[in-house]
């Protein structure tokens, strides 16, 4: 039986105090467009297949909540066949909190973008305009230009001449990216929030350089009637081995306990680690070369720029503890000190992530149980659908469906395949992940519908086969593309409205605060 909650006794769970995750299970696009504040996105898609990390406790009180469809009612049968114990529903979902007074944002990684309009606020982060960038360019001014995105994102655009050095790098390696303390450092992302925190960050941590921000990013630079670069490789360098030791290490912890993040030992993270009843979160914020060299085993990835940026990814719990580490003593006290403001309860294991080893990190539920489906090559999956055996339903994203599908399957996403799938014909599944799979053909099976088996091999092995792909860029219709969001999605392609309309929206968070979101936040000058 369903246990539901209405929305004023939700919005008062989320300021007592007391763990709570907030579980939005409608998929990416529909998320995009409307949720709480405090909602982390877990579609229903893939539920079972991230629920665990992003919950680690069975006994951890759940809400979900959906538009009112039901698929929060399925989820929540999931998540209590899965052992979770204390999960609730939203009544009424989305329209019912709109009903109640309260306030639905656009967009992703609300609460972090947020904060960045309220830092730049509070302690007046220094910036540029990218008019004032190019005429710096254009006189070879001393200055260093850094990207603070993941590689993958600088990779695909960037401000000429800028050089990838993630947010969670910076504090670590600017030296060597800018030795001379007359150099100017410009920081950018593709928008707004990582510009500021990044540069903020390098402000913070001390460095003897001029250091600001560029307004607005890359999409900044276009509407100013520049150009991007494309497949750039320029990259942060390697770090000596004596980098971080002595006075960086020093006023990085001297940042992060200014704020209110606490270091801690091993010993006391192992027994935090044993409780039943509290979340502990713990996360390696190294880069990714570093934690597949030498991370330890059950240990999680999070880089340190996008774990501030992007928390949602990693941590599903309200008022859980957050536990960073890394090799250096410089990057976890920065990333913390950040954490801590954004509302979270933020540590630094202190003798970094070496005593992480051994330690039983992966506390977290149990894996869904369902078995993944069994595949079948293109030839015979060509076979039997031309002698009508097997019905082809693609479960592929709505993006990648358009842009190329066997002609005549079916596209449909887990909340609505049951519906989407008619007749006695068995089903086979068109899929680019094998738990999305599995999860999607567990609801048909549960339906009654056969599923014959998961189609493999890529695109160019199902033409080879004799399959005829074709594209439809109407086909689903946008309304039923639930997985994508639309919202400006060429804000980045040059597209100048969707820019301006990106940034206006990015400029217009803080405004939609109420009190309780406001006050979350707490922004501390460094000392």
């Amino acid at each position: 039986m369903t246990d539901y909650i209405d929305a004023p006794a939700l919005k008062a769970w989320l300021s007592d105090g007391q763990e709570i995750a907030l579980l939005d299970v409608r998929e990416h696009g529909q998320y995009g467009l409307s949720h709480p504040f405090f909602a982390i996105p877990l579609a229903y898609s893939r539920f079972e297949l991230r629920l665990p990390a992003l919950v680690p406790l069975q006994s951890t009180r759940i809400a979900l909540y959906d538009d009112g469809t039901g698929v929060a009612e399925k989820a929540a049968e999931r998540a209590i066949a899965m052992g979770y114990g204390n999960v609730h529903v939203l009544e009424g979902g989305t329209p019912a909190w709109e009903a109640a007074g309260y306030t639905l944002y656009s967009g992703v990684n609300v609460p972090s973008k947020t904060f960045g309009e309220l830092v730049e606020h509070d302690l007046g982060t220094p910036r540029i305009p990218a008019e004032e960038l190019k005429a710096m360019q254009e006189r070879a001014d001393d200055f260093v230009l850094v990207d603070g995105r993941p590689f993958a994102e600088y990779s695909r655009f960037n401000i000429p001449g800028g050089i990838c050095c993630p947010n969670g790098e910076l504090s670590l390696r600017i030296k060597q990216l800018a030795p001379d303390p007359k150099t100017k450092i410009v920081v950018n992302c593709a928008g707004r929030t990582r510009s500021i925190i990044g540069a903020q960050t390098l402000i913070d941590f001390g460095v003897p350089n001029e250091v600001v921000a560029l307004e607005n990013g890359t999409q900044g630079w276009l509407l100013s009637g520049l150009e991007l670069e494309y497949g750039a490789s320029r990259l942060y360098p390697e770090f000596p081995e004596d980098v971080g030791t002595g006075d960086e290490s020093k006023r990085s912890r001297a940042v992060a306990e200014a704020r209110g993040a606490e270091y801690i030992d091993a010993t006391q993270l192992s027994s935090w680690l044993g409780e039943s009843d509290r979340t502990t979160y713990v996360f390696d914020v190294r880069t990714e070369e570093e934690f597949n060299a030498d991370g330890a085993s059950g240990s999680i990835h999070a880089p340190g720029g996008q774990l501030v940026q992007a928390t949602d990814q990693w941590v599903g719990v309200r008022n859980a503890r957050i536990v960073v580490a890394d090799s250096d003593g410089v990057r976890a006290g920065m990333v913390a000190s950040w954490l801590q403001q954004l509302g979270h309860d933020a540590y630094v294991l202190g003798g970094g992530v070496s005593e992480l080893a051994g330690m039983g990190l992966l506390k977290s539920a149990g894996s869904p149980e369902f078995a993944t489906l069994e595949s079948i090559s293109p030839a015979d999956a060509k076979a039997r659908t031309d002698n009508g055996s097997v019905q082809l339903v693609d479960i592929r994203g709505s993006e990648t469906y358009r842009g190329g599908h066997i002609d005549g399957a079916l596209w449909s996403i887990r909340p609505r395949i049951t519906a989407d799938v008619q007749g006695d014909v068995p089903v086979l599944l068109v899929a680019d992940d094998q738990g999305v799979a599995a999860l999607a053909a567990s609801d048909l099976k549960g339906a009654g519908i056969e599923v014959s088996r998961q189609l493999s091999g890529e695109v160019s092995d199902w033409e080879a086969a004799g399959f005829e792909i074709v594209e439809a860029q109407s086909v689903p219709a946008d309304a039923d593309c639930i997985d994508y969001l639309f919202l400006t999605p060429e804000r980045n392609q040059g597209n100048l409205d969707d820019a301006r309309a990106y940034l206006a929206w990015e400029v217009g968070l803080v405004d939609q605060l109420d009190e309780q979101e406001r006050s979350v936040f707490t922004i501390v000058p460094a000392p």
